[in-house]
């Protein structure tokens, strides 16, 4: 049974870790709403602060950490809002419907910014910056051991630029607020902090990172596996210079922002690589094993830069279950279903020989999509036919194929899937644990970890910022790495990528698209797609990198329906599935069942066999009911103004002396904060 009691009870007061210590220790002896000083006379109460900050960042039991991102709420809770608000997921979200009016009181004006801090403590953007700022001004007063302290301040630094860094992606440049302040002062006090510039901020949290870089270990040990290292800090240092660098903060390419994004990059794989992390590569590169099988790798996984812990400890107190087994397996196996994978996703992935359909050696049909596909393709998605094992059913085979019950129907309605179908006719797989098991019925108790940055962004963080800086050869290695890992054949010395070598705009592409299939449902796309601003119709940057810009499209799924042997649609209204023999009369289509069990002629394996169906039996057609039917023409559409949100309504009218964003109205007229600053 997986534990990791060590390091996951982080949504546990502070109060309930360490009660034993001293009943008061929370209790308010300070204006600015700080905690007794004996909190940071003892290496474990400080410790035990440390995690309650990690518990405010970090996703909850039973989250869809995969999905879900805490940056479009305004109390640290998780949703897949922005993962809807790309190719990945379908559905009407506040970010991509139309509006009258772009206006700080709609609910577009994403609140993730929080409120004007109070004197009670809730889990917003400010609330988490004051509990940091308060545990930084102390734990220095009160004598504990340097290296004690040392490694605590690191991974509050780290914390105090990862939320600053959520705040200026979204927003620009916000307050920096670096003291503890007292929410009871007066108006005109100093708890009124205008937003800086953007680049101030920049700077800031460069700065925080630089100081957990040189506070913090380059791994800690098996009981400590989780907490944030110095490589961690050095990442996000690239990370956040690749955001610096890109077309949405940098629209006239400045050079030496690539070349400064370019460098840090550099420092941060140097410095993990010192310390053991690396591409995971257990299991070998065929069939993209060692992929698939770094999602589930533990302690010591040296992908894992950046990872959220979970575990299957069946205890209120420290239970953290990972909610992403439950929810993509198929409600055949009582799983949730939940998690419906476009075709837009399905088909970005190449074929094995990593060139796009059309382009490549293999030839491409959409009634057989499944066939000579990039590795990573069989690992991220399960389609009609395909095995996808459990423990107890290690040869579990996925059927989602229709049929219609009236001639008359525009689509099929019937389904094989007895307790339900998702919503596209496909499943996501990726990050599932073959040894899952659903004895419980739910497949509820799962430990699997979730990481939030991984080694391959690192490389290809380095990639993206090299070819920004005029460094195409090293940009081009950087994907070709990540390819070779996955799989993927290499017949051109380029693994797929020749034509884009020697080409700045091409490489952008490449290395964008290599992020979308490498990153799938891994909560990354969204921020792509906003930094290289690539939502709406005359984008200049679509334009150059040659991308079709989400405004105006729909996301789809597929159906795949069932033919009779000589070609038409099979049609049947009494719930008699057509693959699988009843008990008596109503002969179907085909056995499934009895041709497995003795395949038909000229077919020796169950991958020609799954071949033999979709030649003679399936069809498979494009279904658009996934986006919003009613009205009918429902499209996507993003607004420009979204690259750089305004503060909502709550945020403004508690604060009015702050600016509003350029582009946005409020209270006192049109915004005047220029985000590019």
């Amino acid at each position: 049974m997986k534990r990791n009691i060590r390091f996951m009870s982080l949504l546990i007061p502070v109060l309930v870790l360490v009660a034993s210590c001293k009943d008061d220790f929370l209790a308010e002896k300070r204006d600015f709403g700080g905690v007794n000083e004996e909190v940071f006379q003892d290496a474990l109460t400080a410790k035990a602060y440390v995690d309650y900050i990690y518990g405010l960042f970090l996703p909850a039991n039973n989250a869809t950490s995969m999905i879900s991102t805490n940056s479009a709420s305004e109390n640290g809770q998780y949703n897949t809002v922005f993962t809807q608000t790309t190719e990945e997921l379908a559905g009407e979200t506040d970010y991509n419907k139309v509006w009258a009016q772009i206006s700080y009181t709609n609910n577009h004006a994403n609140k993730y910014f929080g409120q004007r801090m109070g004197t009670s403590i809730s889990n917003n953007s400010w609330t988490r910056i004051k509990q940091i700022n308060i545990f930084l001004s102390e734990i220095d007063k009160h004598g504990l051991p340097e290296q004690t302290r040392n490694e605590l301040k690191g991974q509050m630094y780290f914390w105090r630029a990862w939320q600053y860094f959520e705040l200026v992606r979204l927003y620009g440049g916000v307050p920096l607020v670096l003291e503890p302040q007292n929410p009871i002062l007066s108006e005109g006090s100093n708890s009124e902090v205008p937003r800086s510039k953007t680049s101030e901020c920049i700077e800031q949290i460069c700065a925080d990172l630089d100081l957990a870089t040189t506070l913090l270990p380059g791994k800690w040990g098996n009981d400590d596996w989780g907490r944030i290292t110095s490589g961690a800090a050095a990442a996000l240092k690239g990370r956040v210079l690749l955001t610096w660098a890109s077309p949405l903060f940098n629209p006239t390419e400045d050079v030496a922002r690539w070349e400064r994004s370019y460098q840090a990059n550099v420092a941060a794989k140097s410095l993990l690589e010192a310390n053991g992390f690396g591409l995971f590569k257990t299991g070998g590169t065929a069939n993209a094993a060692a992929w698939e099988n770094m999602f589930l790798a533990e302690v010591g996984n040296p992908e894992a830069v950046i990872v959220y812990n979970f575990n299957t400890v069946n205890s209120d107190q420290v239970m953290k279950f990972n909610g992403w087994e439950q929810a993509i397996r198929p409600k055949e196996l009582s799983g949730g279903g939940s998690v419906s994978p476009t075709k837009q996703m399905v088909d970005a992935f190449p074929m094995k020989d990593g060139k796009p359909a059309g382009e490549s050696t293999y030839t491409y049909s959409q009634n057989k999509f499944y066939k000579n596909r990039d590795p990573r393709f069989y690992k991220t998605f399960a389609y009609n036919g395909a095995i996808w094992p459990y423990k107890d059913d290690a040869n579990f085979k996925v059927w989602t194929y229709t049929w219609k019950k009236k001639a008359a129907d525009a689509n099929p309605t019937a389904t094989t899937e007895t307790r339900g179908a998702n919503s596209s006719g496909i499943y996501l797989r990726k990050a599932s644990n073959p040894a899952a098991t659903n004895a419980l019925g739910d497949f509820k108790i799962s430990g699997t970890n979730f990481m939030e940055m991984r080694f391959a962004e690192v490389v290809l963080n380095l990639a993206e910022s090299a070819i920004g800086a005029g460094k195409l050869a090293e940009g081009l290695e950087g994907i070709k790495s990540i390819r070779e890992r996955a799989g993927v054949e290499n017949l051109d010395g380029n693994f797929g990528l020749s034509t884009a070598a020697g080409d700045k705009d091409k490489l952008f592409a490449a290395v964008l698209n290599e992020r979308k299939i490498e990153f799938a449902y891994e909560g990354k796309r969204f921020f792509d797609l906003r930094r290289w601003k690539l939502f709406e119709e005359g984008s200049l940057t679509a334009a150059r990198l040659g991308v079709k810009p989400l405004n105006g499209t729909r996301r789809t799924g597929l159906f795949i329906s069932v033919k009779t042997g000589t070609g038409e649609d099979y049609i049947n209204d009494k719930g008699v599935d057509p693959l699988i023999k009843p008990a008596a009369g109503n002969a179907p289509v085909i056995d499934r069942a009895a041709a497995a069990a003795n395949y038909p002629a000229g077919v020796t394996t169950y991958e020609g066999y799954v071949d033999y169906l979709y030649e003679n039996y399936f069809k498979v057609t494009e279904r658009d009911d996934l986006d919003k039917t009613n009205p009918a023409d429902w499209k996507f559409k993003w607004y420009p103004e979204y690259y750089f949100f305004g503060l909502n309504q709550t945020v403004l009218s508690g604060s009015p002396y702050l600016e509003q964003t350029q582009g946005w109205n409020s209270l006192n007229g049109m915004g005047t904060f220029d985000p590019l600053k």
